[in-house]
């Protein structure tokens, strides 16, 4: 059987009988784009990529134009020197170039390195170094970040000693030689978000992402003939994931909104204008959407879902109200595609992350016995190591070790799990914390805080106490319209006290913005810090400070 006969029937088991689904075995070589996605483009008229900018203005591009067009841009690359295994930094925003340029880059068996166009000049020359990039496709108003070294080639405009990118236009459409990469060459370098520590880089193989992310098709629902929208900026894993492979998996349509600045109400127009059927936002932009207004109904929407933080349940209680669906959660990082999930179709516990997706062996392990528990880390067991997990950290054998060790893949979060086999998210090693000798996850109590109108986002951290050594202490950025005052303190805290246990009750409040990664995660770590090095709180509200709450 071809590689791609292979790959299809796959594709279908999870489609049609996940529960029997087992990861397929390739022969000599094996590439996604050549393999799976000219195959299925070839003389294929109907709409693999339409993006509409913010001022409704769009263009839609059919599978065919898609193969044809990274054939030119593959056969271009190659005379500027691009080969197979070499590095190749992608720093592009939702355009057609980067799809193309994806492609492109692996149908000549090079490693392709999304990057975001947020990063500056020294992030950028730490990327390029650990990385060992050997050339750059990067817009051209980004060109004065970068500095000599790599090949430079400019999309939107010629630049003073750079390749201009328009010039693959010129280059033949004709199919691309086959490169023979083997199932576990690498294909992509991902650097993680550094939520805690220093970003990671993240290596893929030519399986491990376009093959594991059937179990992202899988966890969204997206089938043949759909259109799916994915809320992610360009150069994260979650684009990649949902903005790639997942849908292109599927034969479905990849549809973008563009906006520069998130809108509520643009954005809900655009589904249902546009007939999106398939929907995954992050939860935070689920947060935003259900404070606007959902009153006009979901359009053509048939599955929704989050992904990229964990979903509390008020969200999807609010979605299920007011367009009679199902918010599905779901749980993946960059070193891994979707691992667990609440799938089409089966009942969905409010705050459970769901089960584990068929072909990922998904285990909780205690954290001081090295055992599986009811209780304890998400890991993966390596005995039965799914085709869906990376290689390892790039150039850092220490973390490597450090990540698999014990005989699993540890991916530093902790879950518990009930009785039928859900998981419950309780939050990051990192994050959870004892006050009063009782262990308090932060996700629990920023979920009961996000359920009042004033709070936007919220973030639970320790902070030092001489009676109970720490207390949960909240960080709260507020909704339009409140003020940052006693009242909405009191209003806050009262709300927290009226629904959470006694030992969970939040001690303290501060207004503000929070710090987040470039990819907008928060960063509770330096929330952490500025509570350990005792900093000045001077807009720090304290519970002793309200005797109404005595009362």
């Amino acid at each position: 059987m071809s590689s791609h006969d292979t790959y299809r029937a796959a594709r279908d088991l999870m489609l049609t009988d996940p529960e029997s689904f087992t990861w397929p075995s390739f022969g000599n070589s094996f590439n996604w784009a050549h393999d799976w996605f000219d195959v299925i483009a070839e003389g294929n008229t109907t709409t693999a990529l339409h993006v509409v900018e913010e001022d409704g203005s769009g263009r839609a591009y059919t599978f065919d134009e898609l193969r044809r067009r990274s054939n030119r841009v593959a056969r271009w690359l190659a005379w500027h020197g691009v080969g197979k295994g070499d590095s190749v930094m992608i720093m592009l925003g939702n355009q057609v170039e980067l799809w193309e340029s994806m492609l492109a880059v692996m149908k000549l068996g090079a490693v392709i390195m999304p990057t975001t166009t947020a990063l500056g000049p020294a992030d950028l020359a730490d990327r390029l170094h650990r990385g060992s990039v050997r050339h750059v496709i990067a817009r051209a108003q980004d060109a004065d970040k970068f500095e000599d070294g790599p090949v430079l080639i400019a999309v939107g405009g010629a630049e003073a000693g750079w390749l201009d990118y328009a010039e693959t236009e010129e280059a033949p459409d004709g199919p691309v030689p086959h490169p023979k990469t083997r199932a576990d060459d690498r294909l992509l370098l991902y650097f993680t978000s550094g939520t805690t520590s220093r970003p990671k880089l993240v290596e893929h193989t030519q399986t491990s992402y376009p093959v594991g992310h059937l179990t992202t098709m899988r966890w969204i629902g997206i089938r043949p003939g759909d259109v799916h929208l994915n809320i992610s900026s360009p150069g994260w894993a979650k684009h990649a994931w949902s903005c790639f492979f997942a849908p292109w998996i599927a034969e479905a349509t990849i549809f973008v909104y563009n906006y520069g600045r998130f809108d509520a109400a643009a954005l809900l127009g655009q589904i249902r204008d546009e007939g999106v059927t398939t929907f995954c936002a992050p939860p935070t932009v689920w947060r935003m959407l259900i404070k606007a207004d959902l009153s006009g109904g979901p359009g053509a929407l048939r599955e929704v879902v989050a992904a990229g933080e964990p979903l509390n349940p008020e969200v999807i209680e609010q979605v299920r109200n007011q367009w009679g669906l199902t918010l599905r959660d779901g749980f993946g990082q960059t070193e891994t595609t979707l691992s667990v999930g609440n799938v089409p179709g089966a009942p969905v516990k409010l705050g459970s992350m769901g089960r584990p997706i068929p072909g990922v062996p998904v285990v909780l392990v205690d954290p001081i016995t090295g055992r599986p528990a009811d209780e304890g880390e998400i890991c993966i067991d390596l005995a039965q190591r799914p085709m869906s997990l990376m290689v390892g950290y790039h150039g850092d054998e220490e973390r490597n070790a450090e990540a698999m060790s014990g005989g699993y893949y540890h991916t530093g979060d902790i879950a518990a799990r009930d009785d039928d086999g859900y998981l419950f998210y309780i939050g990051r090693t990192d994050d959870v914390f004892k006050a009063s000798d009782y262990k308090i996850s932060p996700f629990e109590l920023e979920s009961v805080l996000i359920e009042h109108p004033a709070v936007t986002e919220a973030a639970v951290v320790p902070a030092p106490d001489p009676l109970r050594l720490a207390v949960p202490k909240a960080y709260v950025a507020l909704s339009a319209g409140w003020e940052p005052s006693r009242e909405t303190a009191l209003q806050i805290l009262r709300h927290a006290r009226e629904n959470l246990a006694p030992f969970q009750r939040i001690r303290r409040l501060e207004f503000a913005e929070l710090p987040k990664t470039v990819s907008g995660k928060i960063r509770r770590v330096d929330l952490r810090t500025r509570e350990e090095n005792g900093a000045e709180q001077a807009g720090e509200w304290r519970d002793e400070q309200f005797p109404e709450l005595r009362q």
